[in-house]
């Protein structure tokens, strides 16, 4: 697969993993159930709380708009993956691999804002019981979850705007899983530096912020649930935030591995494979932690499977 070699590129080839020996359709059919399951796990989960009464309180529509930003990053990077799996790349324009850049980059910073209200509605939940639903009321739940989507894809355009402006004179060839901004700017023989300054002053402070937010709301949590003086007591307050904690060790861990430990950049299979697993298995992961280790939704499946 090729593409014709001109003074100006406006064409990539997305390689994927590259040769895969003879197993493109066995790891083909492999990503596309991952695809399906992923997508119809978290659509259950929305279907879920959008009928079952049970569930009509602010953790469970936090939940529902992370099943939707784990759908929009499945949707956005696993069937570029797919078809270069099954072609041994895929040709796209550089519009196109720009536009995959910004749906995939405004929803990381959308799902690390939706973590972050999470943690908080949960540090509601456990350290003010009793004011909770004074707090958390329907306009402050609306904000706090439409916000980080407004966020994420507003702030974005800092960067991305700059990134449409590339100019592409040589290679064509992104060796990655997906368009990411590091391939590009090499691809690139336009001046990056301003990029690289906005990704330092706005992408650094929107992943580190939340995160230490959720550390400093579960500090208090954590300190409050030791003082509860009953064992069930403890234990029914920490069920109600351990999924959120596994969901938010995925998303963090593969996102600090990838983004900010240098190293991992200049191995490239290494980073293909936390790539991988930050777009494709923690999307995966978040419906089935939630469905498994959830006793309401649980219960609220069972319900729907009964009918």
């Amino acid at each position: 697969m090729t593409v014709r070699n001109e003074s100006r590129v406006t064409e990539i080839i997305l390689l994927g993993f590259g040769n895969l020996y003879g197993f493109n359709i066995l790891i083909f059919i492999i990503y596309l159930n991952i695809f399906l399951i992923t997508v119809t796990g978290n659509l259950l989960i929305i279907v879920l709380v959008s009928i079952s009464h049970t569930l009509h309180f602010p953790m469970y529509f936090f939940i529902c708009h992370l099943s939707m930003s784990d759908i929009v990053v499945t949707t956005t990077t696993l069937p570029s993956l797919m078809e270069a799996i099954l072609h041994g790349g895929k040709v796209m324009t550089i519009l196109d691999c720009i536009t995959q850049l910004y749906f995939y980059s405004g929803i990381i910073v959308t799902e690390c804002l939706l973590l972050a209200v999470m943690s908080y509605d949960r540090y509601l939940a456990i350290c003010f019981p009793l004011r909770y639903i004074s707090i958390m009321d329907f306009t402050l739940c609306n904000c706090l979850s439409v916000l980080p989507w407004l966020l994420g894809f507003t702030l974005n355009l800092l960067g991305i705007i700059p990134v449409s402006n590339f100019q592409f004179c040589d290679g064509n060839i992104i060796d990655h899983i997906y368009c990411d901004l590091s391939p590009l700017q090499k691809l690139s023989c336009s001046d990056t530096s301003l990029v690289e300054f906005i990704g330092i002053v706005i992408s650094t402070p929107l992943f580190i912020c939340p995160c230490g937010f959720i550390i400093v709301t579960y500090i208090y949590i954590f300190l409050t649930i030791l003082r509860i003086p009953s064992t069930t007591g403890r234990q029914k307050a920490f069920s109600t935030c351990s999924s959120h904690l596994l969901v938010v060790g995925a998303f963090y861990g593969t996102l600090i591995i990838k983004y900010m430990i240098p190293s991992i950049g200049h191995l490239l299979l290494l980073n293909k494979i936390i790539s991988l697993l930050h777009t494709v298995f923690t999307p995966l992961f978040n419906p089935l932690v939630y469905s498994l280790r959830n006793q309401d939704i649980g219960i609220a499946l069972r319900k729907i499977s009964k009918h």
